[in-house]
């Protein structure tokens, strides 16, 4: 006898197509249903990690201050993860600040107030190292925000906000940088003591402490040698530091504190993030 198919039951042909319909349809569901919050809105992707790179420092106070800035940052944008990473000298260094952060997008944002080697070198191979996409900012100056927390710290420090005619003729200022044999550097700095000047209203003569001329002492000998005999010297310092420290020495009259945690760099800093997300990425892995 030749085998025969038994006759398939049509009703259960049916069922099994039902229900492989509604299963299809329910797993799209979910799909669309997992980017939609309870209260009906769509579910926004989650930001870039912002990571802030600092140089490093022996000085404990340097530290200290970067987790304020970053504290500061994580209250203005309370929707952002902030992470911190160093260069060199503290923990954690970028590269494990990096890979903690797995395949999560970062913008990495330079607390550094030019361009230098580690802006144009360091900082973006080690982002292009990482696993994840990264996006490399620019680094804190020059910018306005910059030149409002120099000026601020000035006032601080004992500078007159209401300068008279005699404090014009006999004022000026030295701002006081790191320094480098990078052109780049040195032309940012540059940028940043004429809008300072421009606030002030009085000489701003750019120094360095290390790597490049004139140093904070002959920069004083040359505004003191054009008859100003009110000179003041603005730190142009993250956070405290060796550098920092000698160039306030060299104060005739006052010295102004590193720029810290201020109220215009946390805006700055997410001024930064924010410019990088809007322009194509700058590394990526």
């Amino acid at each position: 006898m030749t085998a025969s198919n038994p006759p398939r039951d049509e009703s259960r042909i049916h069922l099994d197509s039902t229900a492989d319909i509604m299963s299809s349809i329910g797993s799209e569901l979910a799909g669309r249903l997992s980017l939609v919050s309870l209260r009906g809105r769509r579910r926004r992707p989650a930001p870039p990690a912002l990571v802030l790179v600092a140089h490093g420092s022996r000085d404990p106070r340097a530290l200290n201050t970067v987790r304020l800035l970053m504290e500061r940052v994580r209250e203005l944008r309370p929707g952002v993860p902030v992470r911190l990473g160093h260069i060199e000298l503290n923990e954690p260094l970028l590269p494990d600040t990096l890979a903690a952060l797995g395949d999560t997008p970062a913008v990495l944002v330079p607390l550094l107030l030019s361009r230098g080697y580690h802006v144009k070198r360091d900082i973006p191979e080690m982002a292009a190292a990482a696993a994840a996409r990264t996006r490399v900012a620019a680094p804190l100056g020059p910018h306005p925000l910059l030149v409002e927390t120099l000026y601020a710290r000035l006032v601080e420090a004992g500078w007159r906000t209401g300068a008279d005619d005699p404090v014009r003729r006999n004022g000026a200022v030295v701002l006081a940088a790191a320094g480098s044999r990078d052109p780049d550097s040195a032309a940012d700095t540059r940028r940043t003591a004429r809008l300072l000047a421009e606030r002030l209203g009085v000489p701003v003569v750019p120094a360095y402490a290390s790597a490049a001329t004139p140093t904070v002492e002959a920069a004083v000998r040359s505004l003191t040698a054009r008859g100003r005999h009110r000179i003041a010297v603005a730190s142009c310092f993250t956070a405290p530091g060796r550098f920092a420290t000698q160039c306030a020495e060299e104060a005739p009259w006052i010295a102004s504190a590193p720029l810290g945690a201020h109220e215009a760099m946390t805006r700055l800093v997410l001024h930064r993030y924010d410019q990088a997300l809007a322009t194509p990425a700058t590394t990526a892995a």
